[in-house]
């Protein structure tokens, strides 16, 4: 669903790549975990995936489209959930469903966007409640049924669990789980080594914007990517 090849890309008057000939892969039912520092490349990536920048070299795919060469037609196949999901806070869940489910070209009656609200987790009662009030748990949420809404097939997220607490953060991975059992590609950013151990199937570790290490997630205990992860870093130093 997700794939990388080659992908380069080198700002302006950098000396360096930010991201030097990335290769991956994220199949259906698969939830790719990036670990890195800052500067590593990984939203670099995220961001060549939804072509909000181009690439120097290579290809960033979304289910075989190359996203410079077609983004209308990637991105009708991919979602995208930041660190802080952005919604109209006067508006419901409901409504901010509704709206964003339309203006991606898809229609679906209120009954549905209703199971899918709760399908992402959302309480019954918060629903119809304004987004202003919402935690950022519960923003998270909405932005995944967005995503549901839309039938997409492949989910691209940076840091979703930064800032909630850990009933919500686990909460969110057992939703994420759920939508790697339905078949959705699952490409996930993040600091944080529990939760790609919790909700990777693979996980990649990324330096000075290369692919450093890979692993099966059942191929590793919590204390061995710690380790490996610090190791990485501590050669490099």
């Amino acid at each position: 669903m997700l794939e990388a090849r080659n992908l380069t890309k080198i700002y302006d008057g950098a000396d360096t790549p930010a991201l030097d000939r990335l290769n991956l892969t994220v199949p259906a039912g698969e939830v790719f975990c990036l670990l890195g520092p800052n500067g590593a490349g990984k939203t670099t990536t995220v961001n060549l995936f939804l072509n909000f920048i181009q690439p120097t070299a290579g290809q960033a795919l979304v289910c075989g489209i190359d996203a410079a060469v077609d983004p209308s037609a990637a991105r009708a196949r991919l979602a995208y959930i930041p660190e802080q999901v952005m919604l109209y806070g006067a508006l419901t869940g409901l409504e901010n469903l509704q709206y964003f489910t339309e203006i991606s070209g898809a229609e679906a009656p209120r009954d549905t966007l209703l199971s899918l609200l709760a399908a992402a987790g959302l309480p019954e009662d918060a629903a119809n409640r304004p987004v202003r009030s919402y935690s950022k748990g519960m923003r998270q949420k909405v932005g995944v049924a967005i995503a549901l809404a839309r039938r997409a097939q492949a989910l691209v997220l940076d840091e979703p669990t930064s800032g909630l607490d850990p009933l919500a953060a686990n909460e969110f991975a057992a939703l994420i789980e759920r939508l790697r059992k339905d078949g959705m590609a699952v490409l996930m950013v993040t600091h944080d080594l529990f939760l790609a151990k919790q909700c990777g199937t693979k996980i990649g570790i990324m330096a000075q914007g290369r692919l450093a290490s890979v692993f099966g997630a059942d191929d590793v205990d919590h204390l061995g990517l710690e380790r490996a992860y610090l190791d990485l870093f501590a050669r490099a130093a």
